[in-house]
């Protein structure tokens, strides 16, 4: 929403905004932008008789108070994906960034190539760049676009990116998520049927997701680009270095060596579609590999935050097992020869329920160390059972690993205070505040990280 608010606003639109809380980074970004922010806990919403449109958030659930609020004032109402796509994405060229994982990241990385390339693209990022808007017009040419799954309002109950006008997607991968929407990977892939038939463009995807080759058997007749372990594409020759990636891709029949800063073999399937497509729009192969040499994450993708008493402190918003072990695959090579301490959040609706039960004891028996921090919420999903955290840590501890369970602030910093190590590296896995760790004074004490 809050990207969107901003491009709206390079639109030429007046814009506000309001919630019930507006947490870091995303408030610091939207406060440097002068948007003006409501509370709602103390808006008159009769106010809104003064606007020309609401754009409804797909937080606000049909029951609550808000709904009924917004729909007596009598301001017309809409989704935001629904506005973008009448006001913004109907008359330029929209490339589709879909998939249950990667999407910010590989969005952020389409854009820095493109721009490195000589382009003005434009863009639209769920979540905050470090020296730059989380969305922009560009020049229309190329508008690079996370197209989340998930249902755009509690009025219209369908994925975001139907509404994006896409010429071309992206789709990085495609597996069981969102419980609390979905019933089964068969409803995800529906939304996908209702928009692949229309692309007028190519489809770049992961080919080692069984949900994708369905996707692909079902429209043959598409300009499907497959990459990944089973296609002849590559990734191949993966060689990771604390510091720097090297990978062969194969185009046209043409095999070639890239190199990179990215670290991590998630994030190399990544780059690789961001280098495929940009391929398959006729930029030498040369000048991509010159343009990816130093690229950066957007906030909460392996972001350094800094020394807690010495112990490098890394945040990343994954919060789905597949996530969760690429990551701490990652910060593994990154840092050879550091513990790695996990603190784990399950924080969405899906991974606070039992549905992942087993995926996340697999997803973090590679760590040294793992903080499980038990949100207070229960989950959503009517289908499932809460997650048994008791039960991975206990089954974490049979295999060698230590593993803990706490469900308070003070818990989980004495737990981080116990861990303080210039041999540790703590990596703060949530999609929220982690227990409010990232709204407490642990923000403060944290000192600056220089790299070497």
């Amino acid at each position: 929403m809050g990207a969107a608010a901003c491009l709206l606003r390079e639109k030429g639109f007046e814009v506000e905004g309001g919630d019930l809380n507006f947490f870091p980074p995303m408030s610091d970004y939207l406060k440097e932008t002068g948007i003006p922010l409501h509370n709602l806990d103390e808006f008159d919403f009769n106010t809104l008789k003064e606007f020309d449109l609401v754009v409804v958030g797909n937080v606000v659930p049909r029951s609550g108070d808000d709904a009924r609020k917004i729909e007596e004032v009598g301001t017309y109402f809409c989704s935001f994906p629904a506005l973008l796509g009448a006001l913004v994405l109907h008359d330029i060229n929209v490339i589709g960034i879909a998939g249950t994982h990667g999407k910010t990241t590989t969005t952020y990385f389409m854009e820095q190539l493109f721009e490195k390339l000589g382009e003005k693209p434009g863009y639209f990022i769920g979540g905050v760049l470090e020296g730059k808007p989380s969305s922009t017009l560009g020049d229309g040419k190329y508008f690079f676009i996370e197209s989340d799954e998930y249902d755009s309002s509690y009025f219209e109950k369908i994925s975001k990116f139907r509404s994006y006008s896409l010429n071309h997607m992206i789709l990085t991968s495609l597996e069981y998520d969102h419980a609390d929407i979905f019933d089964d990977i068969e409803d995800i892939k529906k939304e996908f049927e209702h928009v692949i038939p229309n692309l007028k463009g190519r489809i770049i995807c992961n080919g080692d997701y069984d949900a994708i080759e369905d996707l692909k058997i079902k429209y043959p007749k598409r300009d499907w680009l497959v990459y990944g372990d089973h296609s002849d594409h590559g990734p191949f020759n993966i060689v990771e270095e604390q510091l720097t990636t090297t990978f062969e891709l194969s185009y046209k029949g043409d095999k070639k060596l890239f190199k990179t800063n990215v670290i991590g073999k998630h994030n190399i399937l990544n780059l690789t579609t961001c280098i495929l497509f940009a391929l398959s729009e006729g930029f030498p192969c040369e000048k991509i590999n010159n343009s990816i040499g130093d690229l950066k994450f957007v906030k909460r993708r392996q972001e350094v935050r800094g020394l807690y008493r010495n112990m490098l402190v890394i945040d990343d918003f994954a919060h789905h097992p597949r996530s969760v072990k690429c990551t701490i695959d990652a910060i593994k090579v990154r840092y050879p020869d550091k513990e790695i301490a996990v603190v784990l959040e399950p924080n969405s609706a899906t991974a606070r329920s039992n549905i992942f039960q087993d995926e996340f004891y697999e997803s973090l028996r590679n760590s040294n160390h793992v903080i499980l921090a038990k949100p207070s919420r229960a989950t959503t999903v009517k289908s499932a059972q809460n997650l048994n955290f008791e039960l991975i840590a206990e089954n974490l501890k049979f295999g060698g690993v230590k593993a803990e369970v706490v469900a308070e602030l003070s818990d989980l910093r004495s737990a981080i205070d116990k861990l303080a190590s210039t041999e540790t590296v703590l990596l703060v896995l949530s999609n929220g505040t982690c227990l409010d760790l990232w709204k407490s004074d642990f923000v403060s004490e944290l000192k600056p990280f220089e790299k070497n």
